[in-house]
């Protein structure tokens, strides 16, 4: 009984540890396959895909042949009054009937439309898993920015927290005066503030991640040191330009519907055109009273025609030619809706190459900003110690040397966000592209 009490007691205890212990940090790669599974926006693409798919089955059945059965029965009562007859008789009859379409241009086009159609879904597709590549790798490194920036404030408090305790102490002796510890604390509570702020940002940015990979307590792995960021290759905007508008899925998406639109003016022009199908049919009709000619005469009568049928439109109404107009119309648009995706696709690719190379010089100068204001911070330090310097010389090269760890850690983080999104105006993000940036990360 007794060890029936403590079990209840245990399991808490082995919860509770489970709970606090730390979470396993995770790659880059695991969290977007997470997304993948969980992400809404990607599996409504999918979703779109398989429906554009049987949409083109449907209209492919214009194409095949068709087939139905009618079957029936019915009682009637006839009454003839010269010569004098009255009939009560039952007809049963049975139906088959079948139409093969020879020439139907319209639905010959129809079937077209549907595969662009399908075209269509699929670019849509790869357009969601490059944004979903993008998304996760964004809130990935907005966490490991919080993280470091969280980091940096922390030390540059525990810094400031020493310089307060020195200019106290100097205080006392008689070294210094009240306005050094008076401004090591007002930096003090100015960095708490900053830390508080900090860590709220930390927390907003993981609970972001954690609702696109649907988990909880996501704990991304940092970036190994020292770290070599990836060159854009090819070093040439117009390479990457001339990739996008070929190969972009919203210029896809454009071209294609611009194709749409010149079927959809071919299909409306057939509205002149005849169309033939090729009929048969096997009829069945069975009387076992007889007929009202025939009284008491059990009679069956089998039907199998078997014919081309042939409908041509004389006059419609004008409605033709002004469905004519109107598509001639929406091509015009879609022309110019794919030289309007061209222009923004382009201006978006240089935007972003520029970007990525900015980017890359500006780490380059915050790494040599990082020495000197290293080199600043122990030179003011040696002069607060003989004198030549004051306390709030040493608290802003402190502030100067965090200020810049951040920056170029974010720095960092935007060069690798830069060239995924680089890709992903181009058109050409895929996994490999995440994997290598995985492969920057601590394992």
């Amino acid at each position: 009984m007794q060890s029936l009490r403590l079990r209840p007691l245990i399991l808490t205890l082995a919860l509770g540890a489970a709970l606090a212990a730390p979470a396993q940090a995770q790659s880059l790669l695991e969290l977007v396959e997470a997304a993948r599974g969980y992400d809404s926006a990607w599996q409504s693409a999918q979703a779109q895909l398989e429906a554009a798919a049987r949409r083109a089955d449907q209209a492919r059945a214009g194409l095949l042949p068709s087939a139905g059965l009618t079957a029936g029965i019915s009682r009637a009562n006839t009454d003839v009054s010269r010569p004098s007859i009255n009939y009560n008789g039952t007809t049963q009859s049975m139906a088959i009937s079948a139409s093969q379409p020879l020439y139907r241009p319209a639905n010959r086009i129809g079937y077209e439309q549907g595969q662009r159609g399908i075209d269509v879904a699929q670019a849509q597709l790869d357009a969601a898993a490059q944004d979903l590549l993008v998304r996760v790798s964004q809130a990935y490194f907005d966490v490991l920015a919080a993280q470091d920036t969280l980091t940096f404030v922390q030390a540059q408090k525990s810094a400031v927290s020493e310089q307060l305790a020195a200019a106290k102490r100097n205080f006392e002796v008689g070294t210094t005066t009240v306005t050094d510890s008076r401004e090591a604390q007002a930096r003090f509570d100015l960095v708490g503030a900053q830390e508080i702020a900090a860590d709220n940002d930390l927390r907003v940015k993981k609970l972001a991640l954690d609702q696109l990979v649907g988990s909880t307590g996501a704990q991304p792995n940092a970036l190994a040191q020292p770290v070599q960021l990836p060159s854009v290759a090819p070093d040439n905007v117009a390479t990457w330009v001339q990739t996008a508008q070929d190969q972009q899925p919203g210029v896809r998406q454009a071209s294609l519907a611009l194709d749409v639109a010149r079927l959809e003016t071919r299909k409306a022009e057939t509205g002149h055109r005849p169309t033939i199908d090729l009929q048969a049919s096997y009829a069945i009709q069975h009387n076992p009273n007889g007929t009202a000619t025939a009284p008491h005469l059990n009679t069956r009568t089998n039907n199998a025609p078997v014919g081309v049928a042939l409908n041509l439109p004389l006059f419609a109404g004008f409605a033709v030619q002004n469905r004519v107009k109107e598509t001639l119309a929406l091509e015009q648009k879609a022309e110019a809706d794919l030289e309007t995706a061209r222009r923004n696709v382009a201006q978006a690719t240089r935007s972003a190459f520029f970007g990525v190379q900015s980017g890359i010089g500006q780490v380059k100068a915050l790494e040599a900003a990082e020495q000197s204001s290293q080199s600043a911070l122990d030179a003011n330090k040696l002069g607060y110690q003989v004198g030549v310097r004051i306390n709030i010389d040493v608290l802003n090269a402190q502030s100067q040397l965090y200020q810049t760890k951040r920056d170029l850690a974010q720095a960092r983080y935007n060069v690798l966000l830069g060239t995924l999104k680089l890709r992903q105006a181009a058109g050409t993000l895929t996994l490999d592209d995440v994997q290598a940036i995985n492969a920057l990360l601590l394992k």
